[in-house]
Order: C-alpha cells, then structure tokens, then sequence
C-alpha cells in the first residue's frame, strides 16, 4: 500500500508542477485552448492518443467486449489505430488545420458557424457538444473510480471526487499546453503499463499459448445464452479463440463507432487545430499510430483473455453482467508493485481524457456561446474600433468564463458518475454516437466538398441527435447503444450528400474564399 501510495502522490504532484508551469501560455484565449497553435508533434500525438483511450476503453470496453467476442476483440483495438489514427491523421489532419487557422476558427462549432456562415449552426453545434460530452467524462470517471476501488480500497464517490479535482485544477492553471505535456508523461505511463500487465497476465495463464488453448475450450454460460439480442445464436466450438468470434457483424459496429468517432469528436479533432505546421502533421501520424497499436490493440487483446477468470456477477432484473468489474478482477492478483502500475496507467488515461474533454466543453461555450466574436465572410475577426488595452481585458475576461466553465462542467459530470444510469460502454456509445453522428459528416465533407449545404449541415445534426435520443427514450429498443452510434456516423454522409444535392448552394465567392487555403505553401 505504500508503494502504491507513493507512486501516486509522486504523479499527481507531477501533473500539478505541469500546470503551475504552464500557466503563463495560458493568459490568453489562443494560449489556453489551442496552446498558441504551436504544439509539436510528440506532444499533439501523445495529446490526440491519450484522449482517445481512458479508463471507458481499459476498463468498460475491453472487459465488455473481450467477454463477448473472445480473442477477436483485438480486431477493436488495430481497428482503433488504423482507421481511428492512421486514417483520421492522413484524412483530417492537414486539412483541418489549414482551414481552420485561414477562417480563424478556434473550436469545431465555430467551424460550422463561419465555413458555412451561419451563426445559428455555431450556437447549436456548442449546445451538442457541451450537452453529449457529459455522459462520456461521467463514463470516465466510474472506470477509473473503479480502479481505485480494487486497488487502493477507497470509495467509488471519492476516487471520483480526487480525481475531478485534480484534472480542474491543472487545466485550469496550463490549459491545453499543460494538458498536452501532461499528456505526453501520461502516455508514456501507458505504453509501458500495458505491455507490462499483458505479459505478467499471461504468464499467470501458462504462457500466450496455453492460454489461447483455453480459450478455445470457452463456451458462452446460461447467462450469455439468454441475451435477447441473440450475440451467441449461431455459437460454435473455438470461437472465442477464432479470428472473427462468434459474431463479426456486432464486431464490426463496435470498430466502426470506436474508430471511426475520432473524427467527429470535438476534443480529438481540436488536435489538429493546434500542431505547428505539416511536417509535424506527417511526424505525428506516425507517432500516434503506434502508440494506439500498443495502447488499443493491448487493452482489447489483454479483455480477450476475460473468460479465463471468475465470472462477472450478472444482474437478474436487468439481465447484465457487471461487465466493467471483468478487468479489475483479472488484475486483483497481481502482485502490489504491479496494480500500483495499473492504476497509474488507468490514472493517467482517465485525466488525460478528462482533461481534454472539460477543456473542450469549456472553450465551445465560452468562444460560442457567451462571447461570439463577429467575423467576416473570410473567416476574419472584425475587431471594429477596439484598442489593444480594451481587446486585451477581453481576452482575460474570456479565459476567466473558461475557467469558471471547467469547474461547473466537472461537478455536472460527476453528479451523473456518482448515480450512473448505465454501463461505461453504454455511457460512452450515447455520447460518441450523438457527436460524431452529428459533426462527423459535415465537418469532412465540409474540409473537401464545396458543395455541402447549411440546410445538409443542420439535416446531419438533426440525424445524429435525434436517433441517439430517440433510441434512449426507448430504452434502446431499436439498436443498442453501440449499433446506433455506428449507424449514426454512416448515415450522416448519406444525410449530408443527398440533402447538399437537392438543397440550395452557398454563394461561390465565399466558398472558394474559404478553399484558397489549399492552394498556400
């Protein structure tokens, strides 16, 4: 307990010393929310990885789908670095930034608003974004509570409470530049964890190959025979040790919302506004490839092994397993050296995200909401008469809203984590599944295609919202969770097309305005 105990304090006083350095990059609105757009690519790489994977993908993911599809749930995790890293990076990332600093645009709503001039898509495209992050920070918060729960036997509510006031603290002292070298300690904890505690895991099991020689003997238990959706119908011998499980097509669903969320995800795409130039861009890719490789692909090739481990307690009234206990379970006989590294690798991918995602909300409000700077049809801000002294007390009064919007982001957030209405995968689809349905779409088209349409942009957000919405008020009768979110995020560019086709287009002048940025060095 001492070892654990020490490893713990020596990191958080790390991230605190991160954040009080920081703090003089974080004076101004550019400095606070994109780090002064001069962020390298270590650090942007290690920023985009360490928010795409927290305790929701360690813990609620990896335990909930290595139960359901065995060894075959590692399919997630390359899925995750090469379509949800790899793809999104060569797709988004020079586009995004180019476009973005040419129209000025700080933030993912403020993007929709000036691409496709229209205010009203900027104000409705923040109140999504700020509305749909708080069941994925809630998610956040109960996989790494959990953690703590098995490795330090403190309770739920106050892991949770420790860990909110942390991460508040320093963003609110760095901004994204502490954010983003926090980011970089924090993966670096990560890589090293997760390929520590797969070889002692398996090394507990007899070797990799005695313990793909049990799986292969699994079968689903009465409990997963009696899942109304039918997962294990067609359940043969060895599936849990085959390549595509016992059922690729709801496989497939769980890649494309985990991969293909990245790129419409508010917190992950803002990345790219901040890097310095494309030759960081190109450094970037690369090295945010690997880290998910290692990260993702380990997390769900380490759920995999869930089976091999006593059987999760199941729910009678609501038919469940306590999917997010598979993993903390998996780990409780480790030896103590070994969970203090878990809940540090767990500790460090669940602020990171937390942080990115409480900086995000904060700044979509603040820049969107409260304070919307007028601009042009360029993308310019028109400061009209304003002198430096009045344009600077401005900005301090914008970071100070920012500040003030982090603190009560994290307390809603952890009113829903200490009452939590679902799973953490459950959490996590609602959230990705109404965001990404409703940006994915009209933000890539929009860094592509001149001729989408602000009537295909508001089609697309009306799509993503209302089919997660509606499917939640029906207690997802219509697809779970993580289906729906998947079919959110595809048919929005069947929305956005089809609508862009038939609606009325925007003026040339404007658009080809706005696409001059390609044509730049």
């Amino acid at each position: 307990m001492l070892i654990k105990i020490l490893l713990t304090v020596i990191f958080l006083c790390v991230t605190i010393a991160v954040g009080i350095y920081s703090r003089k990059q974080a004076s101004s609105v550019e400095g606070f929310v994109l780090g002064g757009r001069s962020v390298g690519p270590w650090l942007t790489a290690f920023a985009f990885g360490t928010s795409y994977f927290s305790a929701v993908v360690f813990v609620g993911y990896a335990g909930q789908f290595g139960w359901k599809y065995g060894m075959s749930a590692s399919w997630i995790g390359i899925g995750n670095a090469v379509i949800g890293s790899l793809l999104a990076w060569l797709v988004l990332g020079r586009r995004t930034k180019m476009m973005t600093q040419h129209i000025q645009s700080r933030t993912m709503p403020d993007f929709f608003g000036t691409r496709f001039a229209d205010e009203k898509l900027r104000v409705v495209a923040s109140i999504i974004a700020f509305v749909f992050l708080i069941p994925y920070t809630a998610g956040v918060y109960m996989g790494i509570s959990k953690l703590f729960e098995m490795g330090f036997g403190i309770p739920y509510e106050y892991c949770a409470f420790i860990m909110a006031l942390l991460t508040a603290l320093y963003v609110i002292l760095g901004g994204y530049k502490a954010t983003a070298i926090n980011d970089f300690i924090q993966g670096i904890i990560m890589l090293f964890g997760i390929t520590t505690i797969i070889a002692v895991v398996l090394n507990n099991q007899g070797g990799l190959t005695e313990a793909l020689h049990k799986m292969g003997e699994a079968v689903p238990t009465a409990h997963d025979l009696e899942d109304p959706s039918g997962l294990f119908a067609n359940f043969q011998p060895g599936d849990f040790a085959s390549w595509l499980g016992p059922n690729p097509l709801s496989l497939l669903g769980v890649v494309v919302l985990t991969s293909l969320g990245t790129w419409g995800l508010p917190q992950m795409v803002g990345k790219f506004y901040s890097i310095t130039d494309e030759a960081a861009i190109r450094r970037g890719t690369i090295i945010s490839t690997i880290f998910a490789f290692v990260v993702a692909g380990g997390c769900y090739f380490l759920g995999g092994f869930g089976r091999l481990f006593p059987e999760p307690a199941f729910n009678e009234v609501t038919h469940k397993y306590a999917y997010d206990s598979i993993v903390p379970s998996m780990l409780e006989t480790l030896p103590d050296i070994l969970i203090a590294l878990v809940v540090l690798l767990v500790l460090s991918a669940s602020m990171s995200t937390l942080a990115s995602l409480v900086l995000t909300s904060s700044s979509t409000m603040t820049l969107d909401l409260i304070y919307r700077d007028k601009k042009s049809k360029a993308g310019e801000v028109e400061e009209g008469q304003i002198n430096d002294q009045v344009a600077e007390k401005i900005e301090r009064r914008k970071v100070i809203v920012m500040r003030v919007l982090i603190v009560f982001f994290i307390v809603l957030s952890l009113m829903i984590a200490l009452n939590p209405p679902q799973f953490i995968a459950q959490l996590m689809g609602i959230s990705w599944g109404a965001l990404a349905g409703a940006f994915l779409a009209p933000f890539m088209l929009g860094l592509y295609w001149k001729g989408v349409t602000k009537a295909a942009v508001w089609a697309c957000f009306i799509w993503g919202v209302g089919i997660t919405v509606v499917n939640m008020l029906m207690h997802n009768a219509i697809l779970n969770p993580i289906d729906c979110g998947a079919v959110a995020m595809v048919g929005g560019f069947i929305v956005v097309f089809i609508v862009s086709l038939v609606t009325p287009k925007m003026k040339k002048e404007a658009v080809n305005q706005i696409f001059e940025c390609y044509k730049k060095p």
